[in-house]
């Protein structure tokens, strides 16, 4: 494949380049880069130089090539760097526990769990890539080192990370198998009917806008997904309920309670920004903006996980406080309530 056929084929984003010595002496280019790529095995560099996205001079090369004196190695690929690039940042996190194996953070709302387009730094994965830079996990250049489960930006709450490959396998399986208890709480407009109850329906991208979610009841598209609830306490226009998921699919407690006419308290994308229940009264009206402003996201929080410990198979539990923002709101609700009375 010539150069001028690379061209033709796909844009190319070059993502190292190096050169080598006057005085180089012939050596495999897969050698040649594996001693200057960090973590990066023979295998891959071989493999990216079958694919065409290694080029010396220009041009693309086989594994066997021999790097010559003064040559120009470029490690190129359809996608740019950025895409790709993962940046260790010092952003402070809260880490309610750590050993060997797994790290369990208390993620605040507003902070993205992994970069994705538009959101290439200030993840809590930079944060960790920083916080654990030693660590072979987040030195791979996978786009989501340690990841097992994650929550939606503006949602709080507890998650677990893996430290090292064994734990990754054995979370995923666990969390596969639905053998993980995790328990949300949420405020939502209104008081689901019955007071205790399980929603189901497959959850899949909406057809219209593939940046939310949408419920299938019929099961013809979405994947099966199972929200069981109970309400803790009703405040007559809207209720703190808790949740318990059996499965964990995207937006799958903001989407299911959309479904049910119940959305979260101030979910944009879902519908719970408007005032869904309550007087047309100036007061009334002006509280619940007042709320809104307080809480500027869903009102959902990841309160509590257990987890078996992927080495030593000890069950483990963990909890977080509602953060201040919630608990703030759901003060104000009641007191608002017993004003009424």
């Amino acid at each position: 494949m010539t150069g001028e056929e690379l061209t033709d084929q796909q844009e190319l984003f070059e993502h190292f380049r190096f050169k080598s010595e006057p005085g180089q002496s012939l050596i495999r280019i897969d050698k040649f880069l594996s001693s200057r790529l960090e973590n990066t095995s023979r295998t891959r560099i071989q493999n990216a130089a079958n694919a065409g996205n290694i080029l010396v001079n220009d041009k693309p090369v086989k594994p066997n090539y021999r790097v010559k004196p003064n040559d120009i190695v470029q490690v190129v690929l359809p996608n740019p760097p950025r895409e790709i690039e993962l940046v260790p940042e010092n952003i402070p996190i809260n880490i309610i526990h750590e050993d060997d194996d797994v790290i369990v953070v208390n993620k605040n709302a507003g902070m993205v769990v992994h970069p994705a387009y538009g959101n290439y730094t200030g993840t809590l994965v930079n944060a960790l890539m920083w916080h654990f830079r030693d660590l072979p996990m987040f030195q791979s250049g996978e786009l989501r080192p340690g990841l097992v489960h994650r929550i939606d930006k503006n949602t709080s709450g507890i998650l677990v990370i893996a430290k090292n490959e064994l734990a990754l396998n054995r979370l995923s399986r666990q969390f596969y198998d639905r053998t993980t208890g995790r328990r949300y709480i949420a405020l939502v407009w209104g008081t689901p009917d019955p007071p205790e109850g399980t929603i189901s329906g497959n959850v899949g991208r909406n057809i219209r806008d593939r940046k939310i979610m949408q419920v299938f009841p019929d099961g013809s598209q979405g994947k099966p997904a199972i929200t069981h609830y109970s309400v803790i306490e009703d405040y007559g226009y809207v209720s703190l309920v808790e949740c318990r998921l059996e499965t964990g699919r995207t937006h799958q407690i903001r989407v299911h309670f959309s479904h049910i006419k119940h959305p979260l308290f101030n979910d944009e994308e879902y519908g719970g920004e408007k005032i869904l229940r309550g007087t047309t009264f100036a007061r009334y009206q002006q509280f619940v903006r007042n709320c809104f402003t307080i809480l500027p996201r869903q009102a959902l929080h990841a309160k509590s996980l257990s987890f078996d410990h992927p080495v030593t198979g000890k069950r483990l539990s963990f909890d977080s406080e509602l953060p201040d923002d919630m608990q703030k709101v759901i003060e104000k609700w009641r007191n608002y309530i017993s004003s009424r009375d």
